[in-house]
């Protein structure tokens, strides 16, 4: 490949603006930091203001610019203002990255009804806002909503998150049917076991009883997959979930 080529290769988001929510730690983070690293306008999408001030300094020292903004994915005034306040600094949106996400870890006969809503709110009810506040502001952009191996394997006790990736991946098949792919295309990505703090934090992971075996990723290689997608070196993805996961659920 010539030189040049290389050097356009590197900067894919050259100028874009790309919305990532959960970009204060973990897969949201190093995701921010790629997609600076190539030329991105990065709107940090998160709830602590250090960690989000951190995500900055991260994707600028990538050379890329960056906002953060505190925003609580799971009310839809915040997400409002957080695209509002988006457009007013930059006019325009050109990649959305859906990734904030929690769990729950209670057996669904004792699960309280209000955390089943909290986790929807947040883990897909927030794509399907943040989509129909984004898409009429983007042209030949792409969303990239990150799923889990959960919507194809689980494990008991967390139901309510297996059941919002699932339903994101539908969600993700169904958009791709009702917006012209020149308009926006639109994929997810469902990563494996992830050094994260999400992972490591999960009770069911520090009482043994879900067992991480085998390969365990980095957040910097799922972000490797999930700005291929965004990029338009995937102009002919639409619709898909690409399973990014060191061979797991082959294992299962």
């Amino acid at each position: 490949m010539p030189s040049t080529a290389i050097a356009d290769a590197a900067r894919r988001f050259q100028d874009k603006v790309c919305f990532v929510t959960g970009a204060t730690s973990g897969i949201g983070r190093a995701t921010a930091v790629r997609l600076g690293r190539e030329g991105g306008r990065v709107v940090i999408i998160g709830r602590n203001t250090d960690e989000g001030k951190e995500s900055v300094s991260l994707v600028e020292q990538a050379g890329g610019e960056a906002l953060f903004i505190r925003c609580d994915v799971g009310k839809d005034s915040e997400l409002t203002r957080a695209v509002e306040r988006t457009l007013k600094q930059w006019g325009r949106i050109d990649v959305l990255i859906s990734n904030a996400a929690m769990m729950t870890f209670d057996p669904i006969t004792k699960l309280d009804p209000k955390d089943w809503d909290q986790l929807m709110s947040v883990n897909l009810r927030a794509l399907f806002r943040l989509t129909q506040l984004c898409l009429p502001h983007m042209k030949g952009g792409a969303i990239v909503a990150v799923s889990s191996v959960h919507a194809f394997q689980t494990t008991p006790n967390v139901i309510p998150y297996a059941a919002s990736k699932g339903a994101t991946d539908a969600f993700v098949r169904g958009l791709s049917q009702e917006i012209p792919h020149t308009h926006a295309r639109v994929n997810a990505v469902a990563p494996g076991a992830v050094d994260t703090p999400m992972l490591w934090s999960n009770p069911n992971v520090k009482s043994g009883q879900e067992k991480i075996t085998g390969q365990v990723g980095t957040p910097e290689e799922l972000a490797a997959a999930i700005c291929f997608l965004a990029s338009s070196e995937a102009s002919f993805i639409n619709g898909t979930t690409l399973v990014v996961d060191g061979g797991r659920l082959a294992a299962l």
